[in-house]
């Protein structure tokens, strides 16, 4: 009897709930609709793009640089990648085996 009870309540809070919250999101989707097409809003949004546009090449030379700091910072200063890397491993590792996989009968 108490599932029953548990589930007609439950049943009623979501349609009831369903129903206030499509007339809120209606309510919430108008509202946003009007501020969007506000003179006022529209001119502070064209403002802040001609704005991004004139600043997008200082931007990008500021990233160009930042990344071409952060490569040097990554790359070895000398020898191969490659021996580097195996140098940095484990000796043990599978990775440096020449047959990394076990053959014949296993115990």
């Amino acid at each position: 009897m108490k599932k029953l009870s548990l589930l007609i309540a439950g049943g009623i809070g979501y349609v009831l709930g369903a129903r206030a919250g499509r007339a809120r999101y209606e309510q919430i989707a108008g509202l946003a609709t009007k501020v969007k097409n506000d003179p006022r809003v529209q001119d502070v949004a064209h403002q802040a793009a001609e704005t991004a546009k004139a600043q997008a090449p200082v931007v990008k030379d500021k990233v160009a640089a930042a990344a071409g700091t952060a490569a040097d910072k990554v790359r070895p200063s000398h020898g191969s990648d490659k021996e580097d890397l195996e140098a940095q491993l484990n000796p043990d590792n599978v990775a440096l085996q020449d047959n990394p996989y076990p053959q014949g009968d296993l115990p």
